[in-house]
């Protein structure tokens, strides 16, 4: 499905102390963005497939493939939850960190601590490879099934979680393909930033 491009386009940012910063943008691609790295989501095998993993592949082309095809040649295939880092290939962003999302069965399984852990890894990865910037999609909300109302105050939690003590990495960006989508993430925020369950920061909200 085609990005919708006449939308207005919207950005929240979540300021966090430390001048680090979490953003909620779309409708957005996230093949496009020029982060220091973007997150795939990926299926265990790291050979493609469709939704957001097919247009990162397609986009940044085969060297990714190749690269992944090494990780999985020493570690199998990559548990839900934990992450890896390739070549971005043709893609602005330098890197790519693959990560496998929960499929959503009923929210009672270990869905939302592999959600949550998913969000953790790739950010603390990120800071082990000394990167400012990262952007990440709605991770399991697509084919796997999972309920953007859950997922986005999990996925939001969770990065806000392994941001806060990063040495390097000042700034994750959640690109959201549709308005729904961003929707969702912008109240989740909303609800976070009121129950002071993480890092406290603030709110700015802009659209184009």
């Amino acid at each position: 499905m085609p990005l919708n491009i006449a939308v207005n386009t919207f950005t929240t940012r979540l300021l966090l102390d430390g001048g680090k910063i979490v953003e909620i943008h779309g409708p957005a691609d996230i093949t496009g963005e020029s982060t220091d790295a973007i997150v795939n989501a990926a299926n265990s095998s790291l050979l493609g497939g469709g939704g957001v993993d097919g247009a990162i592949h397609r986009a940044g082309g085969p060297a990714i493939l190749a690269e992944c095809r090494q990780i999985v040649g020493k570690i199998g295939s990559l548990p839900a939850g934990k992450a890896v880092i390739t070549t971005g290939g043709r893609l602005a962003a330098r890197h790519i960190i693959h990560t496998v999302g929960p499929i959503y069965r009923s929210g009672e399984q270990g869905e939302a601590e592999t959600l949550a852990s998913c969000h953790r890894e790739a950010v603390q990865l990120a800071d082990r490879h000394e990167l400012l910037s990262l952007a990440f999609p709605a991770i399991s909300t697509g084919a796997y099934g999972y309920p953007v109302n859950e997922a986005a105050p999990i996925a939001l939690a969770a990065t806000i979680e392994a941001l806060a003590p990063a040495k390097h990495i000042i700034k994750c960006r959640f690109v959201l393909f549709d308005v729904h989508t961003v929707r969702a993430y912008q109240r989740a925020a909303e609800t976070l930033h009121r129950s002071n369950i993480t890092s406290p920061f603030r709110i700015e909200k802009a659209h184009s």
